[in-house]
């Protein structure tokens, strides 16, 4: 059977065969056909090649000395889970080789293998995965033009995140973002809402955390006209307005459990009835929920229910936090001096080496927002072309060390960034006192914003905006 060969600048083809002599001759098979391969004898050397070698197709046996076939399908799935996976069986393997494609690989082939099929049904799963890659540019494309948000970065973790998106995108199954404060996870549900089907219908955020728990069932359900005292008239709440759209519940981890089992409801029956009503509201809406808190161990402890989180956690995506992204922070960096230079109308600035070295020096326990925050202060604080170190005021992030000679602790004020006016270091100064207070006041009330807020002897509403203010 004569084809033009392809070219072995292509992604390689992982083969995974235990026998030496049929590994051989199906490795001359498809290197006759110009196609590259990599080789290994079990499960171990098979996800090893997977992360060194990025294949483009595996073709793996069921049964294998150490580990299976289905051990590599599922490595390769958690690597890519757009990555083909073909898997040979003899005849009595077969009912295991269907298993294996419900779980996700793409065919199977009989032993003995016939080389022509093998180069037929690798020729088919190549092309696959470049309709796949070319469905996810046409797709990135349609969202740019629709004004999705960008998401920056390079590395390997976040753009398994993007791929994973996309795949989450094109249903309409409710998704659960994952991952610490500050990582993005609105901009990340802006995404999927731009790159779904729902594109153009209404995006509507709600935070959990950030409303009382005597106002959050109005503000999701809304309320009937005289519901309660100063209900004037009748108000939709964000289920209704998100209608053929997509509703962002953001915290949801801080979701009281009285409210839970009327979300459960709204969820799965998108039916509810507004504050003071007895008329069921059906709804179209699809839901992306997003938390910071771990709700398994909050469903262990009894503080949230479990249905609920089965409810939600139905495609979770978990965003990693930058400190795991060490090379995304001057990319990141850059790209919001750029940002800010624009929206402030001043000339694009450099980034000094210092600078560079002091931000990947930084453990960002903000995350992407306490780096935005970082930059468009800078961007602010800078008079020249460069942005120096001196300009990121992070000198305050890093803890008091002792003196060298190790009797004293070195002052605290050693500490502080004197650069700059008067009324700079005094706004720097200030605004340090102020996060570490709330700190210790969030601390001390376990977490509880509404006690925290009375220690403060400040409004609910003010410690929520510092809170954001702070990346806290």
């Amino acid at each position: 059977m004569s084809a033009r060969p392809r070219p072995s600048a292509d992604a390689p083809i992982l083969l995974v065969e235990d026998k030496d002599s049929l590994r051989a001759m199906l490795r001359h098979a498809l290197e006759a056909r110009g196609h590259a391969v990599v080789e290994a004898r079990d499960q171990p050397e098979a996800v090893a090649a997977l992360q060194s070698a990025r294949p483009a197709v595996v073709l793996s046996d069921l049964r294998l000395p150490e580990g299976d076939g289905f051990g590599v399908l599922r490595a390769a799935k958690d690597f890519d889970p757009e990555l083909p996976v073909i898997m040979m069986t003899a005849f009595a393997g077969v009912p295991d080789a269907v298993t294996a494609i419900k779980e996700g690989a793409l065919d199977f082939l009989a032993k003995p293998v016939d080389p022509d099929h093998l180069l037929l049904m690798v020729e088919r799963a190549l092309a696959q995965r470049r309709l796949a890659t070319e469905n996810l540019l046409l797709k990135e494309e349609l969202a740019a033009r629709r004004g999705a948000p960008q998401i920056v970065g390079d590395d390997p973790g976040l753009k398994q995140v993007s791929m994973t998106l996309h795949r989450a995108a094109a249903t309409d199954t409710t998704v659960l973002l994952e991952g610490e404060s500050g990582t993005g996870k609105e901009l990340f549900a802006r995404a999927l809402h731009a790159l779904s089907p729902r594109a153009g219908g209404p995006f509507v955020a709600i935070n959990c955390a950030a409303i009382p728990e005597t106002l959050l069932e109005t503000e999701l359900f809304g309320h009937e006209k005289g519901a309660f005292t100063g209900a004037a008239s009748r108000k939709l709440g964000k289920f209704e307005l998100a209608h053929r759209g997509t509703l962002f519940l953001d915290e949801i981890g801080d979701l009281p459990l009285t409210l839970q089992p009327k979300i459960l409801r709204a969820l799965e029956e998108k039916r509810f009835e507004r504050v003071g009503g007895n008329i069921p509201l059906q709804v179209d809406v699809r839901v992306v929920a997003a938390t910071n808190r771990n709700l398994k161990a909050a469903v262990a402890a009894r503080q949230y229910r479990e249905d609920l989180y089965f409810r939600l956690a139905v495609f979770p995506i978990t965003i990693p936090p930058l400190r795991e992204r060490p090379h995304d922070i001057t990319l990141l960096a850059r790209h919001f001096i750029d940002r800010f230079c624009r929206d402030l109308n001043k000339k694009p600035l450099l980034l000094a080496p210092s600078a560079e070295q002091e931000l990947r020096a930084y453990a960002w326990p903000g995350n992407v927002r306490e780096l935005q925050n970082c930059i468009e202060r800078a961007v602010i604080l800078t008079n020249g072309d460069t942005i120096h170190a001196r300009h990121l005021s992070l000198s305050f992030r890093t803890a008091p060390t002792a003196n060298p000679a190790g009797d004293e602790p070195a002052s605290p004020w050693a500490a502080i960034d004197l650069s700059g006016t008067l009324a700079e270091v005094t706004r720097r100064v200030v605004a340090e006192v102020e996060r570490r207070k709330i700190e210790q006041a969030l601390s001390e009330a376990g977490g509880d914003r509404g006690r925290a807020a009375e220690r403060l002897q400040v409004s609910y509403k003010t410690l929520v905006a510092k809170l954001k203010e702070y990346s806290l």
